[in-house]
C-alpha cells in the first residue's frame, strides 16, 4: 500500500498523497436504499478503464487498491467492452471472499445484433451471461442501464422480480430513467422494488436535482452517481488553451470520446477558478468534487474510475469530508454559467 501512495506524485499534488494516507482506514459507508446493504461512499467503476482502456495488470492493481482503501462497492455492466470488464473483474475478484464486496452490473445496451433491451428473455439471458463472466452465483445489484421503450414496463419488472426470487440478484436498480417511468414502475403491484438509481451527477452536471433526488428520497431509493469527477475534468488537470496531458482520458483514443463537451474553454476556466476554493478549504480538487456530490444524503456512493492505484487511494480520501455552506457558495460562484445538465 505504501508503494502505491508514494507513486502518486505527478497526478495528484503531494498534499493529496498525505491526505489519502491519513484517511485510508476511515472510508465511510451508507445504506443503499431500503436494502440491508451498506456501500462505501466511494465506489470503483469499470466503464472505460477495465473494458480495455488500461492494461490488465493495472486494472488488477486498482481493484486491489480499492480493497486496501476500504472500498467495498464495485460497479460494472455487460456492455463495457462487450463483456470484457465483467470478465476481468471475475478474474480479479475470484480470490476474495464473496461476502467482502458489493457487486453491481447492468443490462440494456446491445451485446450483439439481436441481444439488447429489457425484455423478459433478455433479462434472464443477460443475467446468466453476466454471472458466468463475473464467476459468481449472484450480484448484489442488477440495474437497468436505460429505459426500454420497446418492452412493456410490466414485463421488465416481472422478469427482474423473477431474477431476485431465483437468488441471482439481491436487489435491483435503474440508471437514467425518465421520472414518469420510475413512478409508473413503482405503481406496479407485486414486483420487487428499486433500491438504487444511477445518474450522472457532478458540480458540472446537476440534472438529478430537478426532481430525481426528491422522488428517490420519498421512495427510499439511493443514488449511486457516475462521473462525479466529470471524467477527470474536476481534478483540474485540463487547462484552458493547453493540450490534454498525454496520459489523460481526453488524450486516449479508446477513452476520450465522451469528454469533448466537458473540456470546452468556458468550462475549464470555471474549473480553474475552483482551485482557490479547494485551497481555502484545505482540500485537493478531487476531494472537493467528490465531497460535493456526497453532501446529498440521498447519494449512497460516488463511482470513480481509476487507471492507477494511487488514484483510488486519493479518491477514497474524500470519504467523510464535509463542505461548509461558505465553500458550497464559493463553488457555485466559481462555476456560474458553466453548469450543464
Amino acid at each position: 500500500m505504501g508503494a502505491c501512495i508514494a507513486s502518486v506524485a505527478g497526478y495528484y499534488p503531494r498534499p493529496a498523497v498525505q491526505a489519502a494516507a491519513d484517511k485510508l482506514a476511515v472510508v465511510q459507508f451508507r445504506k443503499l436504499g431500503q436494502s440491508d446493504i451498506s456501500v462505501s461512499e466511494i465506489s470503483l467503476g469499470s466503464w472505460l478503464t477495465y473494458s480495455g482502456g488500461v492494461a490488465r495488470e493495472q486494472a488488477r492493481a486498482c481493484v486491489e487498491a480499492a480493497f486496501d482503501a476500504g472500498i467495498n462497492f464495485i460497479d460494472t455492466a455487460n456492455v463495457y467492452g462487450r463483456g470484457a470488464a465483467e470478465s476481468l473483474l471475475g478474474e480479479v475478484l475470484a480470490p476474495h471472499e464473496r461476502s467482502s464486496y458489493v457487486l453491481a452490473t447492468k443490462l440494456y445496451f446491445p451485446m450483439s445484433a439481436t441481444d439488447r433491451g429489457l425484455s423478459a428473455e433478455q433479462v434472464h439471458k443477460q443475467i446468466d451471461a453476466s454471472l458466468a463472466r463475473l464467476r459468481t452465483d449472484y450480484v448484489d445489484l442488477y440495474q437497468c442501464h436505460r429505459y426500454d421503450e420497446r418492452t412493456p414496463l410490466e414485463e421488465t419488472m416481472g422478469a427482474l422480480t423473477e431474477v431476485v426470487q431465483a437468488g441471482k440478484a439481491r436487489h435491483i436498480g435503474f440508471s437514467e430513467w425518465p421520472l414518469e417511468k420510475i413512478e409508473d414502475s413503482l405503481a406496479i403491484p407485486g414486483v420487487t422494488r428499486w433500491v438504487s438509481s444511477q445518474p450522472q451527477y457532478s458540480m458540472l452536471w446537476r440534472g438529478p436535482e430537478r426532481g430525481l433526488i426528491e422522488l428517490c428520497e420519498r421512495e427510499q431509493i439511493s443514488q449511486i452517481v457516475w462521473s462525479p469527477l466529470a471524467q477527470g475534468v474536476l481534478t483540474g488537470k485540463y487547462r484552458p488553451g493547453e493540450p490534454p496531458p498525454s496520459d489523460s482520458r481526453a488524450a486516449s483514443e479508446s477513452m476520450g470520446g465522451f469528454i469533448d463537451r466537458l473540456i470546452a474553454p468556458p468550462v475549464l476556466e470555471g474549473v480553474q477558478r475552483l482551485r482557490a476554493v479547494a485551497e481555502q478549504a484545505d482540500l485537493e480538487m478531487p476531494q472537493l468534487a467528490l465531497a460535493w456530490v456526497l453532501r446529498q444524503a440521498n447519494v449512497a456512493s460516488a463511482i470513480v474510475g481509476a487507471s492507477r492505484p494511487e488514484q483510488v487511494h486519493a479518491n477514497a480520501s474524500a470519504s467523510g469530508v464535509v463542505l461548509s455552506a461558505e465553500v458550497l457558495r464559493a463553488i457555485d460562484e466559481a462555476l456560474e454559467g458553466t453548469v450543464a445538465g
